[in-house]
């Protein structure tokens, strides 16, 4: 009875193990990311930025995926119709090298577990961080081939006819995504519709695809979020903004409160990916945010203008004892206040040894009479 029992829970454990393996990823940190049925992808990093100049909105999103997916479709909710092409990788290099934090040293006198004469222990601080088809659809322009993707431009009515839409055209997407998307239909957004594929057939999606650039009108910037409350998993979110001014988000929609990691006004380099994107939005804003329970996030990012555009800049420091002359600076000081002392004790007694003794007069003898 007890093999029995045993058995059974191996097999239940198996049976979640392999359920999970070929769950598909229904989520990302912006829009959704589904495989076929049978197979696994899984989004393991993703870069945006999101750059607004009061009147126009751009994305650039950089995924890197790993899987067994040989092909993924991945939905984009948009609040205008947008165009969409191949984005600059060399962005994402830039703007992690603007964004770097600054190292300086900080000095201390006395010496820290590692250093002479304490053990040798290592106590290396922690680093402090993209045709017409069903009722109801509506086609506004197809790429048939951008790089590695196909991608389609659509507008909806009903959140099932773009479900059917996009199975016909070759995107299964999982039934419960037509309630996710039944906010951004009442709102008439639009949607891109990318198909994700390997340039070689058979070959699994794996590794940073191409970055995607959309572009459409915006009276304000906002960051597609809501499909994220799919995900399975935790999320996080990395997000570059740039605009005239330090930006900040209206809200926590469900996650936790967002960090800013820098902000500041950049001047890129004349002629790179990067300063085509800084032309008129100068100033960046990077932040980062987790979502433990997607579950609970509740709406899509909305951007604001920050109070006041105060810099921010992380700072690594490195602890360094302070040396003089290669010599630590305490034993130089406490070796030289033991030399003193010892020469003020050495100095007294020598005083007190030549120091003579004084014996009292002798007074003379009465004379005899």
């Amino acid at each position: 009875m007890t093999r029995a029992r045993i058995l059974s829970v191996v097999l239940a454990l198996l049976g979640v193990q392999l359920g999970w393996l070929m769950a598909p990823a229904y989520a990302c940190g912006c829009g959704a990311m589904v495989p076929d049925p049978a197979t696994r992808i899984a989004v393991s990093d993703e870069q945006s930025v999101l750059r607004w100049d009061g009147r126009q909105e751009q994305i650039v999103m950089r995924l890197t995926v790993d899987g067994d997916a040989g092909h993924a479709a991945w939905i984009m909710p948009v609040p205008h119709r947008a165009t969409v092409r191949l984005g600059d990788s060399a962005v994402f290099d830039q703007l992690a090298e603007a964004v770097a934090p600054v190292h300086r040293t900080r000095y201390h006198f006395w010496p820290h577990n590692g250093e002479w004469p304490f053990d040798d222990h290592d106590t290396a601080a922690d680093a402090p961080l993209p045709g017409a088809g069903a009722a109801g659809v509506g086609v506004v322009g197809r790429i048939q081939r951008l790089g590695p993707f196909d991608v389609a431009r659509l507008t909806a009515t009903d959140p099932a006819a773009l479900q059917d839409w996009l199975h016909d055209h070759g995107f299964p997407l999982p039934a419960r995504l037509k309630t996710a998307l039944r906010p951004y239909v009442d709102r008439h957004w639009e949607y891109v519709a990318v198909r994700l594929a390997p340039d070689a057939h058979g070959t699994p999606l794996h590794g940073a695809l191409a970055p995607l650039h959309l572009t459409f009108a915006a009276d304000r910037p906002v960051y597609p979020m809501r499909l994220s409350r799919l995900a399975a998993n935790p999320q996080s979110l990395g997000l570059y903004i740039l605009a005239a001014h330090r930006m900040e988000t209206s809200g926590t929609i469900g996650g936790t409160r967002p960090e800013v990691l820098y902000a500041g006004r950049l001047q890129p380099r004349r002629g790179g990916a990067l300063a085509k994107l800084t032309d008129g939005t100068p100033y960046l804003t990077a932040l980062t945010q987790t979502f433990p329970d997607p579950a609970r996030i509740s709406g899509d990012h909305e951007l604001r203008r920050a109070a006041a555009d105060t810099p921010v800049q992380q700072v690594i420091y490195e602890d360094e004892l302070r040396r003089i002359g290669g010599i630590p600076a305490w034993s130089l000081t406490v070796g030289g206040a033991l030399a003193a002392a010892v020469a003020a004790v050495a100095l007294i007694v020598v005083r007190r040894s030549r120091q003579t003794v004084t014996e009292p007069p002798v007074s003379p003898s009465a004379p005899l009479g």
